[in-house]
This record gives C-alpha cells, sequence and structure tokens, in this order.
C-alpha cells in the first residue's frame, strides 16, 4: 500500500518534504511513496536519488499550489491541478493508495479530504486527532484539535468512539480512559452542549471518565481528551506556547549567572530531554480520521525529520487498518441507538 504526499505542502516546501521523504524511504524498505508536485522539480531531484530507493517512488505531477491565504473550498474546487487536489483524487481512486500526507494549508487539506477522499459511512464529521506527551511517558489524544470549530453534540459522540478505535488499535490501549474537556469536573458542568455530550458519553461502549479540566491535559491521567475544535485547538497550542515559553524562561534563569551557568552544566541532559519530548516535530502529524483512507496534515513549518517521522507513523498507522474498526464501531453505535 502506497502514500501519497504532498512535496508542495508547508513552509519549507519542496526540498524539506522531497529530503523527509528520501530518508523515510531510507529508514523502512517497506515504505512505497507517490510524490505529487510540479514536474520540473520532481524529475530533476530524482536524478540525484539512489536507483534503488527510485524503485519504491512513484511521481504524480501537479502544477498549482493552493495557499495558505486562499479561501480552503474555493482553491479546491478551482485549483483541480494542485498538488492537494490530485493526491486525494489518487487516494479516492486507487486502490493501492491507503493514505495522503501534507504540510500544506491546513483547510484546503481538510476540505480536500471531505470532498475527494469522502467520509466512512455513518461518520458525521472526521476529526483531527492530535498526540502530545504525558508527564508519565505516555500519550495523550485531542479531538478534535482545530478542524471542526463549531460542533453539535451528535459530533463529539462520533469523535470519541473514532478516538477510542484509533487509542485502542495503533496505540494498543485496551480500554482507553476518555475524558470530556469542561471548565470544571462534576457532571452538570459547562454550556449546554457540553452537558448533552456528557450525557451522550455515558451511554457509549467505552471507558468514558468524565469532565476533565485543562490542567490534566499532560498528566497522564486520561488517554482521550473530547472537544470541539475551537476549544481543542486553543488548548494544544496553548500548551505549545506555554511550553516553550517556560524553556525560554528557564534557559534565561540559568544562563543569567555565573553560577547559574555552572549549575545549567548539570541540568543540560534532562532539560534537552523534556525540550525533545515537547517538540512538535518528534510526533509527526495529525490524523483526520473518520475519511475513508488515512489523512495526515502535517505541522506547517514541518522540515525533514518531522515529514520523515510523518511518513513513518502514517505507514505503521495504514498497516493496523483504523478506517475498517471505525467504520464498524460507528455503525454498530448506530445500530444499538436504533
Amino acid at each position: 500500500m502506497k502514500i501519497v504526499l504532498d512535496i508542495y505542502g508547508g513552509d519549507n516546501a519542496p526540498d524539506a518534504i522531497f529530503d523527509g521523504a528520501i530518508e523515510a524511504l531510507k529508514e523502512n524498505d517497506k515504505i512505497e511513496l507517490v510524490l505529487v508536485g510540479k514536474q520540473e522539480y520532481l524529475t530533476r531531484r530524482m536524478e540525484s536519488v539512489d536507483e534503488n530507493l527510485k524503485s519504491r517512488i512513484e511521481l504524480a505531477f501537479a502544477e498549482e499550489v493552493i495557499e495558505n491565504e486562499e479561501h480552503p473550498s474555493t482553491a479546491v474546487r478551482r485549483k483541480l491541478n494542485s498538488s492537494i487536489v490530485v493526491g486525494c483524487d489518487l487516494c479516492k481512486t486507487r486502490d493501492d493508495c491507503g493514505a495522503f500526507v501534507s504540510a500544506g494549508s491546513s483547510g484546503a487539506v481538510l476540505t480536500g479530504a471531505l470532498l475527494k477522499i469522502g467520509r466512512i459511512k455513518g461518520v458525521l464529521r472526521p476529526t483531527l486527532i492530535s498526540t502530545f506527551p504525558t508527564v508519565v511517558g505516555g500519550k495523550v489524544l485531542l479531538a478534535d484539535s482545530g478542524a471542526n470549530v463549531d460542533c453539535k453534540p451528535e459530533y463529539l459522540k462520533q469523535f470519541a468512539i473514532i478516538a477510542n478505535e484509533y487509542a485502542k488499535h495503533h496505540l494498543g490501549l485496551e480500554k482507553p480512559r476518555v475524558g470530556l474537556l469542561n471548565v470544571g469536573v462534576e457532571p452538570g458542568k459547562g454550556n449546554e452542549v457540553a452537558k448533552a455530550v456528557y450525557e451522550m458519553l455515558k451511554e457509549l461502549p467505552i471507558n468514558f471518565i468524565g469532565n476533565v479540566e485543562a490542567r490534566e491535559y499532560l498528566s497522564g491521567n486520561v488517554d482521550i481528551i473530547i472537544s470541539d475544535g475551537f476549544a481543542g485547538n486553543m488548548l494544544m497550542k496553548g500548551t505549545e506556547g506555554a511550553g516553550m515559553h517556560i524553556m525560554k524562561m528557564i534557559k534565561e534563569a540559568i544562563y543569567g549567572s555565573t553560577r547559574g551557568k555552572i549549575g545549567g552544566l548539570f541540568l543540560k541532559k534532562p532539560m534537552m530531554k523534556i525540550k525533545n519530548m515537547m517538540d512538535y516535530s518528534n510526533y509527526g502529524g495529525a490524523n483526520f480520521l473518520g475519511c475513508s483512507k488515512l489523512v495526515v496534515k502535517c505541522h506547517g513549518s514541518s522540515k525533514p525529520r518531522s515529514i520523515k517521522l510523518a511518513i513513518i507513523e502514517t505507514y505503521n498507522t495504514m498497516l493496523k487498518n483504523i478506517p475498517t474498526y471505525i467504520d464498524k464501531a460507528i455503525n454498530e453505535v448506530d445500530i444499538s441507538a436504533n
């Protein structure tokens, strides 16, 4: 099964994306890629690629690029020869293409996935699932992390089902602990949507542990946090920003005096460990789950390393056949509800 990669997605495209793709092929000899981008660029770069790697690369040409400033749905409909649209079309029409990966415009990638690849039958809205490390060494999933800013309770109910299947079959968690992001832990807290979702999640065949406050995000006390994309995206970016600024403050405090510099020599290794743990580039991309094929959105500023990791992680996820499990779980809930 091949992974379709948008070469022109992201701030550092196309070089960083192409380089990351080559690194992924070198690291895992099972991976096969379809690189989508401008013919002149891809043809020129392929000239220097090792012959052994070339056998696992297919080229698909697309001469247009959707920019971040463009309206997503308009761009997807008008730029039919863009790397995002061509890539999504390949995933839709070819059985040997199991995933689409891009660091391009978030709106365009998600819109292209919906319009071209399509949803699993019964899925109301696919959800963007981001992964973060916890302080105890595990992982926590956030669904939704920005794709669906306006949500009905039924959407969040399905986010929980989708994320639960992903956690079970990809992360290997037998009974993932699912929490609902809220302003307090007590039942009955939050707005009307949160109250309605709480009651829905109680009835699902999942390990629902109740409401979870934002400060518990990285605690390790929950495996999946369910939220609308508006609050979820703020939680995610707020956590990223806080971590970045706290690290900067600590660094300035350490190197602000001779005594601090001496102490900093002993702290350098553990501080680097924390820095690496919080670095998004070590976690590949976010999965847009609920579509009939895997769709992975990488960070817009991705460099070769993060692209490489995203491709390898996508390959490993593809092997688990996650869309099949989501399809089964969504339909089982629909049947039981009727």
